[in-house]
Protein backbone atom coordinates (compact mmCIF):
# COMPACT_ATOMS: atom_id res chain seq x y z
CA UNK A 1 0.00 0.00 0.00
CA UNK A 2 1.15 3.51 -0.72
CA UNK A 3 2.40 5.42 2.33
CA UNK A 4 2.91 9.16 2.63
CA UNK A 5 6.11 10.60 4.07
CA UNK A 6 6.07 11.57 7.74
CA UNK A 7 5.98 15.22 8.84
CA UNK A 8 5.42 14.71 12.56
CA UNK A 9 7.30 16.48 15.35
CA UNK A 10 10.21 14.69 17.02
CA UNK A 11 8.52 15.59 20.33
CA UNK A 12 6.24 12.59 19.85
CA UNK A 13 9.09 10.12 20.20
CA UNK A 14 9.96 7.06 18.17
CA UNK A 15 7.74 5.99 15.28
CA UNK A 16 6.36 2.46 14.99
CA UNK A 17 3.96 0.58 12.76
CA UNK A 18 1.79 -2.32 13.81
CA UNK A 19 -0.38 -4.73 11.85
CA UNK A 20 -3.80 -4.98 13.47
CA UNK A 21 -6.73 -7.19 12.57
CA UNK A 22 -8.23 -4.71 10.08
CA UNK A 23 -5.25 -2.68 8.98
CA UNK A 24 -1.82 -1.30 9.67
CA UNK A 25 -1.42 1.90 11.66
CA UNK A 26 1.44 4.12 12.74
CA UNK A 27 1.96 5.31 16.30
CA UNK A 28 4.47 7.36 18.27
CA UNK A 29 5.90 6.32 21.63
CA UNK A 30 7.94 8.15 24.26
CA UNK A 31 8.51 8.14 28.01
CA UNK A 32 8.23 5.50 30.70
CA UNK A 33 5.59 4.76 33.28
CA UNK A 34 1.81 4.26 33.28
CA UNK A 35 0.52 4.60 29.69
CA UNK A 36 -1.34 7.60 28.36
CA UNK A 37 -2.87 7.18 24.90
CA UNK A 38 -3.75 10.32 22.95
CA UNK A 39 -6.75 10.25 20.59
CA UNK A 40 -6.93 12.96 17.92
CA UNK A 41 -9.91 14.10 15.88
CA UNK A 42 -11.13 14.31 12.29
CA UNK A 43 -8.62 15.43 9.64
CA UNK A 44 -5.87 15.50 12.26
CA UNK A 45 -3.27 13.01 13.42
CA UNK A 46 -0.84 12.41 16.29
CA UNK A 47 1.05 15.59 15.43
CA UNK A 48 -1.63 17.66 17.13
CA UNK A 49 -0.30 16.35 20.48
CA UNK A 50 3.30 17.46 19.85
CA UNK A 51 3.24 20.14 22.59
CA UNK A 52 1.41 18.06 25.21
CA UNK A 53 3.19 14.70 24.97
CA UNK A 54 6.61 15.98 26.19
CA UNK A 55 5.04 17.51 29.32
CA UNK A 56 3.10 14.36 30.23
CA UNK A 57 6.10 12.14 29.50
CA UNK A 58 8.32 14.33 31.72
CA UNK A 59 5.80 13.81 34.54
CA UNK A 60 6.53 10.07 34.46
CA UNK A 61 4.25 8.53 31.87
CA UNK A 62 4.61 6.53 28.70
CA UNK A 63 2.88 8.51 25.96
CA UNK A 64 1.48 6.76 22.89
CA UNK A 65 -0.06 8.79 20.06
CA UNK A 66 -1.50 6.80 17.13
CA UNK A 67 -2.39 8.12 13.70
CA UNK A 68 -5.97 6.91 13.50
CA UNK A 69 -7.71 6.63 10.09
CA UNK A 70 -9.69 9.86 10.38
CA UNK A 71 -8.46 11.51 7.20
CA UNK A 72 -4.91 12.63 8.03
CA UNK A 73 -3.33 9.20 8.43
CA UNK A 74 -0.48 7.92 6.27
CA UNK A 75 -1.31 4.24 5.76
CA UNK A 76 -4.62 3.37 4.05
CA UNK A 77 -6.90 0.89 5.82
CA UNK A 78 -9.34 -0.24 3.13
CA UNK A 79 -10.54 -3.23 5.16
CA UNK A 80 -11.32 -1.28 8.34
CA UNK A 81 -14.77 -0.35 9.59
CA UNK A 82 -14.51 3.44 9.52
CA UNK A 83 -17.36 4.29 11.84
CA UNK A 84 -16.71 5.52 15.39
CA UNK A 85 -17.35 2.03 16.84
CA UNK A 86 -15.07 0.55 14.17
CA UNK A 87 -12.26 3.00 14.91
CA UNK A 88 -12.80 2.36 18.63
CA UNK A 89 -12.31 -1.36 17.96
CA UNK A 90 -9.13 -0.55 16.03
CA UNK A 91 -7.86 1.44 19.01
CA UNK A 92 -8.79 -1.39 21.38
CA UNK A 93 -6.85 -3.75 19.09
CA UNK A 94 -3.83 -1.46 19.43
CA UNK A 95 -4.08 -1.51 23.23
CA UNK A 96 -4.28 -5.31 23.10
CA UNK A 97 -1.35 -5.56 20.68
CA UNK A 98 0.84 -3.41 22.92
CA UNK A 99 -0.51 -5.20 26.02
CA UNK A 100 -1.29 -1.90 27.71
CA UNK A 101 -3.14 -1.89 31.03
CA UNK A 102 -4.18 0.88 33.42
CA UNK A 103 -4.49 3.14 30.36
CA UNK A 104 -5.47 6.79 30.45
CA UNK A 105 -7.14 8.05 27.29
CA UNK A 106 -6.81 11.73 26.39
CA UNK A 107 -9.22 12.60 23.59
CA UNK A 108 -10.07 15.78 21.71
CA UNK A 109 -12.58 16.76 19.01
CA UNK A 110 -14.09 13.70 17.25
CA UNK A 111 -11.46 11.57 18.96
CA UNK A 112 -13.80 11.96 21.89
CA UNK A 113 -16.48 10.07 19.96
CA UNK A 114 -14.01 7.22 19.44
CA UNK A 115 -13.18 7.25 23.16
CA UNK A 116 -16.88 7.24 24.12
CA UNK A 117 -17.43 4.20 21.90
CA UNK A 118 -14.37 2.46 23.35
CA UNK A 119 -15.67 2.99 26.87
CA UNK A 120 -18.96 1.29 25.98
CA UNK A 121 -17.46 -1.54 23.89
CA UNK A 122 -13.97 -2.51 25.11
CA UNK A 123 -13.26 -0.69 28.38
CA UNK A 124 -11.19 -3.32 30.21
CA UNK A 125 -7.74 -1.83 29.54
CA UNK A 126 -8.86 1.75 30.21
CA UNK A 127 -8.63 3.05 33.77
CA UNK A 128 -9.43 6.76 33.31
CA UNK A 129 -10.30 9.25 30.56
CA UNK A 130 -9.79 12.90 29.75
CA UNK A 131 -12.39 14.37 27.41
CA UNK A 132 -10.77 17.61 26.19
CA UNK A 133 -13.46 19.57 24.32
CA UNK A 134 -14.98 16.70 22.36
CA UNK A 135 -17.85 16.09 19.96
CA UNK A 136 -20.76 14.60 21.89
CA UNK A 137 -24.53 14.32 22.06
CA UNK A 138 -26.15 16.20 19.15
CA UNK A 139 -22.89 17.92 18.16
CA UNK A 140 -21.40 15.34 15.81
CA UNK A 141 -20.56 16.98 13.53
CA UNK A 142 -20.59 20.48 14.98
CA UNK A 143 -23.07 22.63 13.07
CA UNK A 144 -20.38 24.76 11.42
CA UNK A 145 -18.99 21.68 9.68
CA UNK A 146 -22.23 20.34 8.27
CA UNK A 147 -21.21 21.71 4.86
CA UNK A 148 -17.96 19.74 4.91
CA UNK A 149 -19.52 16.41 5.73
CA UNK A 150 -22.34 16.94 3.24
CA UNK A 151 -19.86 17.87 0.49
CA UNK A 152 -17.59 14.87 1.12
CA UNK A 153 -20.59 12.55 0.86
CA UNK A 154 -21.02 13.59 -2.79
CA UNK A 155 -19.11 11.17 -5.07
CA UNK A 156 -15.92 12.69 -6.42
CA UNK A 157 -16.02 15.81 -4.26
CA UNK A 158 -13.50 14.74 -1.60
CA UNK A 159 -10.54 15.65 -3.78
CA UNK A 160 -11.97 19.11 -4.49
CA UNK A 161 -12.49 19.68 -0.75
CA UNK A 162 -8.92 18.71 0.07
CA UNK A 163 -7.63 21.03 -2.64
CA UNK A 164 -9.70 23.93 -1.32
CA UNK A 165 -8.57 23.47 2.27
CA UNK A 166 -4.91 23.45 1.28
CA UNK A 167 -5.11 27.15 0.36
CA UNK A 168 -3.51 28.99 3.28
CA UNK A 169 -5.83 31.99 3.02
CA UNK A 170 -8.88 29.74 3.45
CA UNK A 171 -7.67 27.84 6.51
CA UNK A 172 -8.77 30.51 9.00
CA UNK A 173 -12.25 31.02 7.60
CA UNK A 174 -15.36 30.27 9.72
CA UNK A 175 -16.16 27.15 7.69
CA UNK A 176 -12.66 25.56 7.80
CA UNK A 177 -10.15 25.49 10.68
CA UNK A 178 -10.84 29.06 11.83
CA UNK A 179 -13.35 28.30 14.62
CA UNK A 180 -11.21 25.47 16.03
CA UNK A 181 -8.39 27.65 17.40
CA UNK A 182 -7.83 31.24 18.52
CA UNK A 183 -4.42 31.28 16.87
CA UNK A 184 -3.33 29.95 13.46
CA UNK A 185 -1.98 26.40 13.46
CA UNK A 186 1.62 26.50 12.14
CA UNK A 187 1.92 25.85 8.41
CA UNK A 188 4.09 22.75 8.83
CA UNK A 189 1.53 21.24 11.20
CA UNK A 190 -1.33 22.02 8.83
CA UNK A 191 0.68 20.30 6.10
CA UNK A 192 1.04 17.21 8.28
CA UNK A 193 -2.77 17.14 8.58
CA UNK A 194 -3.69 17.90 4.98
CA UNK A 195 -1.00 16.44 2.71
CA UNK A 196 -1.91 12.74 3.17
CA UNK A 197 -5.41 13.22 1.72
CA UNK A 198 -4.11 15.49 -1.03
CA UNK A 199 -1.46 13.04 -2.18
CA UNK A 200 -3.22 9.69 -1.82
CA UNK A 201 -6.44 8.53 -3.43
CA UNK A 202 -6.57 5.67 -0.92
CA UNK A 203 -6.42 8.07 2.04
CA UNK A 204 -9.17 10.16 0.43
CA UNK A 205 -11.24 6.99 0.09
CA UNK A 206 -10.80 6.31 3.82
CA UNK A 207 -11.75 9.90 4.58
CA UNK A 208 -14.88 9.62 2.46
CA UNK A 209 -15.88 6.34 4.10
CA UNK A 210 -15.52 7.77 7.60
CA UNK A 211 -17.67 10.79 6.72
CA UNK A 212 -20.29 8.82 4.80
CA UNK A 213 -20.66 6.03 7.35
CA UNK A 214 -19.47 7.48 10.62
CA UNK A 215 -20.06 11.21 11.01
CA UNK A 216 -23.57 11.14 12.41
CA UNK A 217 -24.84 12.02 15.86
CA UNK A 218 -26.59 8.67 15.95
CA UNK A 219 -23.28 7.32 17.27
CA UNK A 220 -22.90 9.94 20.00
CA UNK A 221 -26.51 9.65 21.09
CA UNK A 222 -26.44 5.84 21.09
CA UNK A 223 -23.77 5.77 23.82
CA UNK A 224 -25.54 8.18 26.19
CA UNK A 225 -27.68 5.49 27.90
CA UNK A 226 -24.42 3.74 28.87
CA UNK A 227 -22.95 6.78 30.63
CA UNK A 228 -24.61 6.07 33.97
CA UNK A 229 -22.75 2.75 34.24
CA UNK A 230 -19.28 4.22 33.53
CA UNK A 231 -17.69 4.70 36.95
CA UNK A 232 -14.07 5.23 35.87
CA UNK A 233 -12.56 8.60 36.82
CA UNK A 234 -13.14 11.10 34.02
CA UNK A 235 -11.84 14.61 33.57
CA UNK A 236 -13.94 16.84 31.33
CA UNK A 237 -11.51 19.60 30.32
CA UNK A 238 -13.32 22.15 28.18
CA UNK A 239 -12.30 25.30 26.35
CA UNK A 240 -14.33 28.10 27.85
CA UNK A 241 -14.49 29.76 24.41
CA UNK A 242 -15.25 26.66 22.36
CA UNK A 243 -17.33 27.83 19.39
CA UNK A 244 -17.88 24.39 17.87
CA UNK A 245 -19.12 22.40 20.87
CA UNK A 246 -19.94 25.02 23.52
CA UNK A 247 -19.14 24.58 27.18
CA UNK A 248 -22.75 23.58 27.93
CA UNK A 249 -21.96 20.22 26.33
CA UNK A 250 -19.02 19.75 28.66
CA UNK A 251 -21.23 20.51 31.64
CA UNK A 252 -23.74 17.97 30.36
CA UNK A 253 -21.03 15.30 30.02
CA UNK A 254 -19.79 16.00 33.53
CA UNK A 255 -23.33 15.68 34.88
CA UNK A 256 -24.12 12.45 33.02
CA UNK A 257 -20.89 10.59 33.87
CA UNK A 258 -21.00 9.52 37.54
CA UNK A 259 -17.31 10.03 38.36
CA UNK A 260 -16.54 13.08 36.22
CA UNK A 261 -15.03 16.45 37.07
CA UNK A 262 -15.33 19.54 34.87
CA UNK A 263 -12.40 21.95 34.45
CA UNK A 264 -12.62 24.99 32.18
CA UNK A 265 -9.56 26.28 30.33
CA UNK A 266 -9.36 29.94 29.33
CA UNK A 267 -8.08 31.59 26.15
CA UNK A 268 -8.73 28.61 23.92
CA UNK A 269 -11.19 27.24 21.44
CA UNK A 270 -11.82 23.57 20.76
CA UNK A 271 -8.28 22.44 19.97
CA UNK A 272 -6.91 22.93 23.47
CA UNK A 273 -3.69 21.15 22.56
CA UNK A 274 -3.03 23.81 19.92
CA UNK A 275 -4.14 26.96 21.80
CA UNK A 276 -3.22 26.06 25.38
CA UNK A 277 -0.97 22.96 25.41
CA UNK A 278 0.66 23.83 28.75
CA UNK A 279 -2.64 24.47 30.51
CA UNK A 280 -4.07 21.24 29.13
CA UNK A 281 -0.91 19.37 30.16
CA UNK A 282 -1.18 20.75 33.70
CA UNK A 283 -4.77 19.59 34.23
CA UNK A 284 -4.04 16.18 32.69
CA UNK A 285 -0.96 15.67 34.90
CA UNK A 286 -2.88 16.71 38.02
CA UNK A 287 -5.72 14.34 37.09
CA UNK A 288 -3.20 11.51 36.63
CA UNK A 289 -1.67 12.30 40.00
CA UNK A 290 -5.03 12.32 41.77
CA UNK A 291 -6.15 9.03 40.22
CA UNK A 292 -2.90 7.08 40.12
CA UNK A 293 -3.21 3.36 40.74
CA UNK A 294 -1.96 2.66 44.26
Amino acid sequence: MKQIGRRHSANLGSVHEVELTHGRIRYYDTGEGPPVVFVHGFMMNANTWRNVVPNVAAAGHRCIAPDLPLGAHSIPVPAADLTPPGVADLLADLLDNLDLTDVTLVANDSGGVVAQCLLTRNPDRVARVVFASVDCYEAFPPTRYNWLTKAIRIPGVTRAVTEIIRVRALQRLPFTFGPATKRPIPDDVMDSFLLPSRHSAAIRADLSRFVARGVNNKFTLDVVPEFASITKPILVAWAREDRLVPVEYGQRLANDLPNATLVLIDDSRMLLQEDQPDALSDVVIEFLRQHATR
